[in-house]
């Protein structure tokens, strides 16, 4: 069910920061019959950092009941507190959610015990399929693959979207989990890379751009077809890059609005993007055709 392009979704702002729930509902459409596989709400991508309880499970339910089955949706409920995750994870489940992403818990360093016990507590509460989020880069804390495999072995755990670009890492997680655990790329400049070592799919902050490229990337790679999918990867490839020219989502929001998909909105303490590099992601969205 959950395998291909996944796309980390931004949420839509108005100006005061307030949310934009008729952009909400265009984006989803929008993904939708560009070929997206599913669908993360309120993950990174969608500032969760910057949203309340109510608004997070709102952002949720509003996708899920969009979507209506069309394609899976996974909601982000991950925290650096063991009890938020948890109640985050309960109202995504009573959403309606197919999955939900729980980032490893950042800022207070857990050991990997504390990592262990705080995925297994959060597996053993909710009874929903759970993905573990391994992004050392913004979270402080590296899940191992030996923890990974403890938690692969627990009810409700399905998978893990790994964040470091390390194919060896890949290899470790692969070579310790059964073949059933997925395993998801949460680089975009990699992504092809680690589906050809196994990954069945991305969760894609490039496919908020170019959804139809970035569908049929992945489902060449995972048709065997690599190099076919690495001339679609080339296309994109500046977009990877520019996306990150500052911490993401300022970049991928002012491509959005650029592409009129979304309007002026984003929430402190994230700003919008510097204009010294508006041109560089401008002509990236060029070279991907996507303007």
């Amino acid at each position: 069910m959950i395998r291909g392009s996944l796309v980390a979704l931004v949420t839509p702002m108005l100006p005061d920061g307030s949310l934009d729930w008729d952009k909400l509902a265009s984006l989803v459409e929008w993904h939708i019959e560009q070929g997206t596989h599913g669908i993360v709400a309120v993950g990174t991508t969608g500032e969760s950092a910057t949203l309340d309880m109510s608004e997070h499970i709102e952002v949720v339910k509003r996708v899920v009941d969009i979507t209506a089955g069309r394609v899976p949706v996974v909601a982000g409920t991950g925290a650096n507190s063991t009890s938020e995750a948890l109640e985050l994870t309960q109202g995504a489940k009573q959403a309606g959610a197919d999955a939900c992403l729980l980032v490893t818990p950042y800022y207070n360093k857990p050991t990997q015990e504390g990592l262990y016990l705080h995925h297994k507590y959060l597996a053993d509460k909710v009874a929903i399929p759970q993905l573990l989020y391994n992004v050392p880069g913004r979270t402080a804390v590296d899940m191992k693959p030996d923890t990974v495999a403890r938690l692969a072995k627990v009810d409700n755990i399905i998978g893990i979207k790994e964040a470091t670009a390390d194919m060896q890492r890949l290899q470790d997680i692969k070579a310790r989990v059964d073949e059933a655990f997925i395993l998801l790329s949460g680089d975009d400049e990699t992504a092809v890379e680690f589906m050809r070592l196994g990954g069945v799919g991305e969760i894609s902050v490039t496919a908020n751009i170019v959804p139809a490229k970035t569908a049929k990337m992945c489902e060449l790679l995972l048709d065997g077809k690599v190099e076919e999918a690495r001339l679609i990867d080339a296309e994109i490839m500046g977009l990877h890059k520019t996306l990150f020219l500052e911490s993401n989502p300022i970049p991928v929001k002012w491509a959005l609005q650029r592409m009129g998909k979304i309007g002026k909105g984003i929430r402190l303490p994230l700003t919008e993007l510097d204009e010294r590099f508006h041109a560089e992601l401008y002509q990236a969205m060029q070279q991907a055709n996507a303007v």
